[in-house]
């Protein structure tokens, strides 16, 4: 089992920032999953990766395809307090969940 995180890299957002919203994902997406999953992959040590993502529109593409897979997802939106303005879609987390649904996901994307 994995999850990935796909931040965009298209926004300029720092490495705090980005930190941060690598983070609001994982847990966000962690918790979208029903709890034989989250036990699992808690488990087996909580694989995840780190993604390049291009753009808003790209990360809704894929939360979709995450859907048509069955994976729990998360998109975060910034709340705008800092980098951001409001509303900015900065992360996608799927998964977690099975390595190979999650690749078919996300498995054309480079790592971070």
């Amino acid at each position: 089992m994995k999850q990935a995180i796909v931040a965009r890299t298209d926004i300029g957002m720092g490495q705090g920032k980005l930190a941060a919203q690598v983070a609001h994902a994982a847990l966000s997406a962690f918790e979208d999953a029903d709890a034989k999953t989250r036990r699992a992959w808690k488990g087996e040590g909580q694989k995840k990766i780190v993604l390049k993502g291009e753009s808003e529109a790209q990360l809704f593409e894929l939360a979709d395809a995450a859907e048509r897979e069955g994976l729990p997802n998360a998109v975060v939106r910034d709340a705008g307090h800092t980098q951001l303005d409001p509303g900015t879609v900065t992360a996608l987390a799927v998964g977690p969940g099975d390595e190979d649904a999650v690749d078919r996901v996300t498995g054309d994307l480079s790592l971070f």
